[in-house]
């Protein structure tokens, strides 16, 4: 069945359900996981001279703190389960941008998330990334609610 998973977190409430099913459906497969979270960006437009300032420098440790946080906590649980887990923090991508990259460069067969379950206005707002990684995917997604 699946082999490799990969797990897409933020480190959400929502987000931690789809790390516990999808690390129980590893245990069950017998399928090795990749957890991955991916921090956005700073700014789109801003020019090259902008990224070398104290702000920026301290947003992209802060993420970078924040991720590792996050993924040490799958790999933790990852090891209760008796799974082989990996971790990986993708830089300056959105998020469905680089859980696709992600599951594209370590060779994943399917890929586990959340859906925030937006609607109507919140929805057309802020995206879904669920969506947008559904869409773009080439290997089965699995969104949990």
């Amino acid at each position: 069945m699946y082999k490799h998973i990969l797990i897409a977190t933020d480190g959400s409430d929502l987000a931690r359900k789809a790390v516990a099913q999808g690390l129980a459906l590893a245990k069950v497969v017998g399928a090795r996981v990749t957890a991955v979270s991916v921090t956005e960006p700073w700014a789109t437009m801003a020019p090259p001279e902008v990224l070398n300032e104290p702000f920026v420098q301290e947003f992209e440790r802060a993420a970078a703190e924040r991720a590792k946080r996050i993924l040490d906590g799958v790999a933790a649980a990852a090891k209760e389960a008796n799974v082989a887990c990996a971790t990986l923090h993708v830089r300056d991508r959105f998020p469905a941008e680089g859980i696709l990259e992600a599951a594209a460069n370590v060779g994943c067969d399917l890929i586990v998330m959340a859906s925030h379950g937006r609607r109507g206005v919140a929805k057309l707002l802020l995206g879904s990334q669920a969506s947008e990684v559904l869409t773009h995917s080439t290997v089965p997604v699995l969104v949990c609610r």
